[in-house]
């Protein structure tokens, strides 16, 4: 047993656990990381290791919200059961888009658009609409301040509170159209599905891509960021069940160092996921998502000066 290689897979582990769940890209934070961090595993394996750790994230998220997921708990009323087969419903539907779309390109993206400077052009790019789309949210609310309005004017869902005892990014929060999950129209649920397609050019991130297109569509942040971790569940568990078909049809086997790898790479996953979620959900609570947009921006400026000086 490699000692040195499961060492490695740990890292890997922190960093899908901290960036999946984080609008920074994790597909884009661990092919940067493997520049300078390559595992000695055969090529097959390596591809079927960045996919199928996210199973390790993916249970964080089951694990998490396993009540408010879960339809057959005898602590919900019928109407609460009703209204988790009707989350479910739209998770699903949301999906059908990076299904019908994302899948088949798949390949070809990575294989065409897994260069550093690609994903440091998404990085960039991204990061510059979750600073503009903000910026415009709380410019709104900013005009409707000074034109005289008082909270509970500018949008049926305007913050009680006085307008002093809240930031213009909690107004601006407070004033979006989809307040609740339950709040989630079918149009809207489907329209953060398309978004989510973006995320197959590496460096885009899904979660960044389903965040940004609920915020356009009018979702409270808190809002957008579960139902992008509930979409997660199908999209992951389905890609990391069709790469392990793929890899296991190719003639491949897991060896018992591979399989060690693999193992240590989703539980710290899954552990790291953990903590990720909570800080995320607490995080948009009082905060917009500008500070991961100019994360994305000078972490996008810092790869190409990075791989334009080494060549």
């Amino acid at each position: 047993m490699d000692v040195i290689e499961l060492l490695k897979a740990a890292v890997f582990g922190v960093v899908e656990g901290v960036t999946e769940w984080l609008p920074i890209s994790s597909t884009g934070h661990m092919l940067l990381l493997d520049q300078f961090l390559t595992m000695d595993v055969s090529e097959d394996f390596w591809n079927m290791f960045l996919v199928v750790i996210q199973l390790g994230a993916i249970l964080a998220v089951c694990v998490m919200f396993f009540h408010r997921l879960n339809p057959f708990s005898p602590r919900k009323s019928a109407g609460e059961r009703r209204e988790t087969w009707a989350l479910w419903a739209k998770t699903i539907v949301a999906c059908l888009p990076a299904a019908v779309i994302g899948i088949p390109l798949n390949d070809w993206m990575e294989e065409h658009l897994g260069s550093p400077f690609v994903i440091a052009a998404a990085l960039i790019v991204y990061g510059v609409a979750f600073i503009v789309i903000e910026t415009a949210r709380e410019r709104r609310v900013e005009r409707a301040l000074d034109a005289g309005a008082a909270p509970g004017a500018g949008g049926r869902h305007f913050a009680p509170a006085p307008a002093e005892a809240s930031t213009v990014s909690e107004l601006a929060d407070a004033d979006a159209r989809v307040q609740t999950l339950e709040e989630l129209d079918w149009k809207t649920a489907m329209g953060i599905g398309l978004f989510q397609v973006l995320s197959i050019v590496p460096g885009t991130s899904r979660s960044g891509s389903t965040i940004i297109g609920g915020l356009i569509l009018g979702c409270k942040r808190t809002v957008v960021a579960e139902f992008t971790f509930f979409l997660a569940i199908p999209v992951m568990v389905g890609a990391s069940g069709l790469r392990l078909v793929k890899y296991f049809l190719a003639g491949n086997t897991l060896a018992g160092t591979e399989a060690a790898i693999l193992a240590v790479g989703c539980a710290v996953a899954f552990l790291v996921s953990l903590a990720s979620i909570r800080f995320l959900m607490g995080f948009v609570r009082r905060h917009d998502f500008k500070a991961f947009g100019w994360y994305r921006i000078v972490l996008g400026v810092l790869v190409i000066a990075w791989f334009a000086l080494v060549g």
